[in-house]
């Protein structure tokens, strides 16, 4: 049986299971379902939310005072992380990626909302200021409790693992799961959690920044190490990890046309808001697969929302233009 880590309960869960029959009229098939992990609770919600379950968890056993991670200017991880970080009464500090824009809104407005202190890279390597921060406040005795990029590490990845037990509890059978994969940790978990839970099927990460090889390394790596931490020893090569990098566009959160109409036919045909950079893009994945056939028409495809709406208004002028 498989060890489940500490974890806090803040998460509302299990998030819901719905069908978007009007989108999948609208392709042509097949029968989509969406799983609403934007709706976890926490300032606005997303995958990450149920990673800081345990990474919180696990910053309290180890009596840390601040919690410190890092992402890009409109990250969903570091609102969620200096969301969780005032839920369980500790400090946070994020590290930016570049330098402070003119305007503050979308997923930087909560980060200053929610009083996290921010500290910008400019033209420094990211994972080397992230250090420096760590080390400073350890010195300065401030408790610092340092979560990866993407809370994607052992403890972080465990959520998703058991986000698929929960998946396999609401009795639902796909042939396909289609979500954003970036930083790995949602992915790896589904994999250790489609492995330990004995739930087959087909788990397909859109990446949204990385090229399949790297993506596919770091997933694999990860889901070993993962199904290990949680007494489950396995191991997972590159090969068993399926991720399509066809829809990189312009780059990590560049909105192209890809995105942007997945944005608008999700809103249109369901009420459903997407994020341009992570579910949008991942959404204009699913319908070209769909609209090419690698999706057959009477597949069962569940699209797993990972949230991201902030981010929208960051991205008005282009979506509205």
């Amino acid at each position: 049986m498989a060890r489940v880590p500490d974890r806090f309960d803040f998460a509302h869960l299990p998030t819901a299971l719905d069908p978007l029959p009007q989108l999948s009229r609208s392709l042509g098939g097949p029968e989509i379902w969406v799983k609403r992990d934007d709706m976890t609770g926490l300032a606005f919600g997303g995958n990450k939310t149920r990673k800081l379950e345990f990474l919180a968890a696990d910053a309290a056993a180890n009596n840390a005072r601040t919690l410190i991670t890092r992402g890009a200017a409109q990250s969903n991880h570091c609102r969620q992380t200096a969301a969780a970080a005032r839920r369980c009464g500790l400090a946070c500090t994020l590290v930016l990626t570049g330098t402070a824009p003119a305007q503050i809104n979308g997923n930087l407005l909560l980060d200053n909302l929610l009083s996290a202190e921010i500290i910008w890279t400019q033209q420094q390597d990211p994972d080397q200021v992230l250090q420096n921060v760590f080390a400073a406040k350890q010195k300065a005795g401030d408790g610092p409790y340092l979560i990866p990029y993407g809370g994607s590490n052992e403890v972080g990845a465990s959520a998703y693992a058991f986000a698929i037990k929960e998946l396999k509890q609401q009795d639902a059978a796909f042939d396909r799961i289609v979500f954003a994969s970036s930083s790995g940790g949602t992915q790896a978990g589904m994999v250790v959690g489609a492995h330990i839970f004995n739930y087959p099927l087909h788990i397909l990460g859109i990446s949204v920044d990385l090229h399949a090889e790297e993506l596919s390394d770091s997933v694999a790596s990860l889901a070993t190490r993962l199904a290990s931490f949680l007494g489950e020893p396995f191991s997972f090569s590159p090969g068993m990890i399926d991720v399509d990098d066809s829809f990189l566009g312009g780059g990590y959160g560049v909105l192209g046309d890809l995105e942007s109409e997945a944005v608008r036919l999700f809103a249109r045909e369901e009420g459903i808001l997407l994020d341009p950079v992570y579910t949008g893009r991942a959404a204009g994945g699913l319908i070209h697969l769909i609209r090419s056939g690698a999706i057959g028409p009477d597949e069962r495809v569940l699209f797993w929302h990972t949230g991201g709406t902030p981010a929208l208004f960051a991205y008005a002028e282009g979506l509205i233009g």
